[in-house]
């Protein structure tokens, strides 16, 4: 469910995605194509360029393109609209984010013209290649399909690049809003009748501050019967950014595994240092930090509602051994875990 929300192959129909994209390339004059978030293409190139085809070609210049590809889709997700920039060979390309709920699922790119006017000073160069003989007589035996590149002026660029940002965007969310729908219907029309029970109290687990959710974390009354872990009354946090969502639900499900911050990451179909830098803004401390603080939190739940011995509630929670858990948890809590529980216990 989590990768089909935001999978670009099951949220569109790649065959009238194309249609559309061969549209849109004959009306701006751009090559046109569409990757999913790993960079990955989910349809055929729109009216590629016969110098871009021939470079894309090239066994020593293709791995050019390649970076300036994904270096491109990387910038615009990192500044989350499109970002224009020049290849290699100084070719204007456009990298255009698709995203829904803020969430990066892929992106359009565009481009493959040259600059009417001097305006191509204002933009970066994102890939430098190195002079060499060969790529210069490539360049050469390439003049005539370079000088049929279309030509156009960088203001009539930048209003096709918000024009395609906007249209593709919001056919994107059109038709995952489409597919949710249907899903609830179908899901609605199969569900067996369920006799309405009193709603659960759900704890709201908005980050305010890490302090606040450590105290709610740790509320379940002691001796309460609680079943360890699984069936624990909070079962995930509510992120103000959509984009981390995954991984707390996942965090949440999974609390006896070891989170590394790269499957995070990948999870939320963004860049580890990306992911960093938006955990650091949504919790106030780091990934690592966080998840430590989680861990001895439901240490101490286990420690209140059961009898599970400290290597029992180590294991469980994938701590490496009974002395490193002990030493985080004094850490966290200035005592022991064994302490705790006389403490918490009243022994």
């Amino acid at each position: 469910m989590l990768q089909s929300k935001y999978d670009l192959k099951s949220i569109i129909d790649l065959e009238k995605w194309h249609a559309l994209q061969d549209s849109l390339s004959l009306v701006t004059q751009m090559a046109i194509i569409t990757v999913d978030y790993k960079g990955v293409p989910v349809t055929r190139h729109s009216h590629c360029q016969s110098f871009c085809q021939a470079v894309r070609q090239d066994a020593g210049l293709s791995a050019y393109c390649q970076k300036c590809d994904a270096r491109g889709g990387l910038e615009a997700v990192r500044l989350n609209k499109p970002y224009v920039y020049l290849c290699h060979f100084n070719i204007l390309d456009i990298a255009i984010p698709i995203t829904i709920d803020n969430q990066y699922v892929g992106a359009v790119m565009a481009g493959q013209v040259r600059l009417a006017d001097n305006s191509a000073s204002r933009l970066e160069q994102i890939v430098s290649r190195p002079a060499s003989q060969e790529s210069e007589g490539a360049f050469a035996a390439l003049g005539e399909e370079y000088s049929q590149l279309p030509v156009m002026p960088y203001a009539q660029v930048a209003t096709i690049a918000e024009m395609l940002s906007h249209l593709c965007n919001y056919i994107v969310e059109e038709a995952s809003r489409k597919n949710e729908i249907m899903e609830l219907y179908q899901q609605a029309l199969g569900a067996p009748y369920v006799e309405a029970q009193p709603a659960k109290v759900q704890a709201d687990w908005s980050f305010r501050h890490p302090a606040e959710a450590q105290e709610e974390l740790s509320v379940t009354p002691a001796g309460s019967g609680a079943e360890p872990l699984a069936a624990a009354a909070v079962e995930t946090i509510r992120s103000s950014n959509p984009i981390l969502q995954p991984a707390f639900d996942y965090i949440f499900s999974h609390k006896h595994e070891n989170f590394p911050l790269e499957a995070m990451a990948q999870l939320c179909h963004i860049s580890p240092s990306y992911f960093s830098r938006l955990f650091v803004r949504e919790s106030g401390e780091n990934f690592s930090a966080c998840v430590s603080r989680l861990k001895i939190g439901w240490a101490k739940q286990l420690l209140e509602t059961t009898e599970l011995s400290i290597n029992q509630i180590s294991d469980h929670l994938s701590f490496c051994d009974a002395g490193y858990f002990i030493k985080i948890f004094r850490k966290h809590e200035q005592r022991t875990p064994a302490a705790y529980r006389s403490f918490i216990r009243g022994d």
